[in-house]
């Protein structure tokens, strides 16, 4: 039976040690539960805050006025894939740690989430802001979600093409009418990664992009380059109390591009260059951190008691639990707007904003 319990600090369920209480608490451990909390919070009208690993959460100082029903479900089951020769299927519940699972996938030879190691959270937020690092996200191995839609109140699967995947995104974000269940992912049988996509890995590991490693030389390198950026949760690392990457690499159409390229060598020098990847339909991704840094907001710099991480200049954090949920929201608009007035770009936030906005 689910746990339920009131005004629960949210700040002990978040990894930036922020959020005040919950008017109730939920802790659902299996689908049943966290469908039946759902719809009964629905049905009395009230606000629905589903939780997850709170990796990718910032939650306002006043707490959240409705319920907030706590993700625990448990459980990971494989089956052949009959469509794709040499592929497992392999479904986690939403409850699931998500680094625990591609421990395990890793060990039992099933490459194509092994780049996403030490991400933190659970399984269930995957899907919903299509997460990735080092050249990997879990677009290219998802096939199904199985979700709860608040609209209808049933149970349904959405395939691959209906996820809407776009970088960081899918139709499961920006919006509460989907609770995630479980996710299906088809692996590979392989005792070597997907080729390495990301220039920084293939560097660590001594390969050339598009080269295989073996699984597990890519995700201990991964571990060690997140580690480095504090990017792997460490209780004795103060740089790790964070919600990750605060703001999303910028996306830029053709003129956009060509105004930061007037301004980065009106500010730093005709002979300066940045970050540039080509995407699709003739836009270019740059990097946020390098603007950031260079917008004058280096690794380290402080805003009261919060401060951007003195290993990666994108993640913001709450080094020593002092801070508020309004001191950091002050940093994230500092830095925004500095990087505006710099650049002419426009950061979006990555973590999703509960009771607050920038």
């Amino acid at each position: 039976m689910a746990v339920h319990c009131e005004n629960v600090k949210l700040a002990a369920y978040t990894t930036l040690r922020l959020g005040g209480p919950a008017r109730r608490f939920i802790e659902a451990a299996t689908e049943d539960e966290l469908v039946e909390a759902v719809r009964r919070a629905d049905e009395d009208g009230q606000p629905v805050l589903v939780l997850g690993g709170g990796s990718n959460l910032v939650v306002s100082d006043d707490g959240f006025p409705g319920t907030v029903v706590h993700v625990a479900s448990r459980g990971v089951a494989y089956r052949a894939d009959r469509d794709r020769p040499g592929k497992v299927l392999v479904t986690a519940q939403a409850g699931e740690e998500w680094d625990p699972f591609v421990a395990r996938c890793v060990a039992d030879g099933l490459a194509g989430v092994e780049c996403l190691s030490g991400i933190p959270g659970l399984v269930g937020g995957t899907p919903i802001q299509n997460v990735g690092a080092y050249g990997q996200d879990v677009a290219e191995t998802i096939v199904a979600v199985r979700v709860y839609d608040r609209h209808t109140r049933r149970v349904v699967t959405v395939d691959h093409a209906a996820c809407g995947f776009t970088y960081r995104n899918s139709v499961f974000k920006g919006t509460d009418r989907y609770v995630v269940l479980e996710v299906t992912f088809a692996l590979e049988e392989a005792e070597e990664s997907r080729p390495v996509a990301y220039a920084e890995l293939a560097r660590a590991l001594g390969v050339r992009p598009g080269d295989r490693v073996p699984l597990r030389d890519a995700r201990k390198t991964v571990l060690e380059l997140r580690r480095g950026k504090g990017m792997v949760l460490d209780p004795a690392d103060p740089d790790t109390r964070s919600a990750g990457s605060f703001f999303t690499n910028p996306i830029l159409d053709a003129g956009q591009l060509a105004e930061l390229e007037r301004r980065v060598a009106e500010r730093l020098g005709p002979d300066v260059t940045f970050p540039r990847y080509p995407e699709t339909g003739g836009r270019t991704k740059t990097s946020a951190a390098w603007l950031i840094d260079k917008a004058g907001f280096g690794k380290g710099h402080a805003l009261g008691p919060v401060r951007i991480s003195t290993k990666h200049t994108l993640a913001l954090t709450n080094p020593d639990g002092a801070g508020t949920t309004a001191d950091l929201l002050a940093l994230a608009r500092q830095v925004r707007d500095g990087v505006r007035a710099a650049f002419g770009v426009e950061l979006v936030n990555e973590p999703v904003m509960v009771g607050v906005s920038l």
